[in-house]
């Protein structure tokens, strides 16, 4: 009997000892192995693609004179084309033109062009949009210049109704990619934005980025925000949003980082408190998007941190109609 119970209690001691090894070496492998973060130029690159896949391409002649072209969303774009210039050289012979239009967060998120605007004292907030836009005209690869408006007839129903509140504003990009919107303040007042028959009517003097937009409204106090991206992501090879409940044609960015603590921020304490919001982590994983939604709403000096587990990968079209889709 007792060497049957050793025989036994042996048994018992090996299968413990099998379990538990692999058991360790499995543990090993999970908390040994890194996930392969995105470069910054793989993370440039998708973010460039998406912005070719929202790009419309218009050919016409420089002798056309006042021609109008019609987006896939139904803008209207009005250019005399007797205004061109090369060098300050009137153009001749055929004329490319590439056209993008922004609508929703999602398209905003993936191209990286948000809607933060300069306020008067040179802090950022977000502005509301009735629509981004990029227009450059081109003639053997060399960018023309315009001495006319160019004109956008935009329906406002495409963000959610016409309203009075709109001015122009005009895209900068910094060394960083990171747009900023600068309110068009022309002191002969030949450029502006008004709204008749449900349509904005934008007049634009330079070819470039602009914008249709109000700054967002809301009185409660305001605090600063810090972001944590997951190890190994940083302010080059990935970005950090903000999407606020309840508007589909805004999105904040936390456009500054601190590299020492690993943390994104709007750092201009802009953020209301007490605001139901989602923050969003993205970047490139293999040719897709990875990327992470938090739920939440905002207290004093509020600090999201985002953990590599609660990441997961998206096409663009998916990750697309994922943003939009948030209320």
């Amino acid at each position: 009997m007792k060497i049957l119970k050793t025989v036994l209690a042996s048994l018992c001691i090996t299968a413990f000892t099998l379990f538990t090894s692999c058991d360790t070496d499995d543990k090993f492998e999970n908390t040994t192995t890194d996930p392969i973060v995105a470069t910054a130029a793989a993370f440039k690159n998708i973010k460039l693609q998406a912005l070719e896949n929202q790009t419309q391409y218009f050919q016409f002649d420089a002798n056309d004179g006042n021609i109008s072209l019609t987006s896939n969303n139904g803008v209207q774009i009005n250019i005399n084309t007797n205004c061109l210039t090369l060098n300050g050289n009137a153009t001749t012979g055929t004329i490319d033109l590439e056209y993008v239009e922004l609508f929703e967060k999602g398209n905003m998120l993936t191209t990286n062009k948000p809607t933060m605007g300069t306020l008067p004292n040179g802090d950022k907030a977000l502005l509301i949009s009735g629509g981004e836009f990029f227009i450059e005209a081109t003639q053997n690869g060399q960018v023309l210049d315009t001495s006319c408006n160019i004109q956008l007839v935009v329906p406002s129903s495409l963000t959610g109704g016409a309203d009075n509140a709109m001015t122009l504003w005009e895209g900068n990009i910094d060394l960083d990619d990171n747009l900023t919107w600068d309110e068009n303040e022309d002191p002969i007042g030949q450029d502006g934005v008004f709204v008749e028959g449900g349509e904005y009517y934008a007049f634009l003097g330079q070819f470039g980025w602009s914008n249709i937009d109000r700054f967002y409204n809301d009185p409660r106090p305001k605090t600063l925000i810090q972001a944590q991206a997951p190890l190994g992501y940083n302010f080059d090879n990935s970005a950090i949003y903000l999407s606020y409940d309840g508007e589909d044609t805004g999105l904040a960015q936390l456009d500054t980082y601190d590299e020492n603590l690993n943390l994104f921020s709007e750092h201009y304490g802009q953020i209301p408190i007490g605001l139901e919001c989602h923050v969003i982590f993205a970047t490139e994983d293999n040719g897709v998007w990875r990327y992470a939604v938090k739920q939440v709403t905002i207290v004093d000096n509020h600090i999201i941190t985002f953990n590599y587990n609660e990441t997961t990968t998206a096409t663009e079209a998916q990750f697309i109609n994922i943003i939009n889709a948030l209320p």
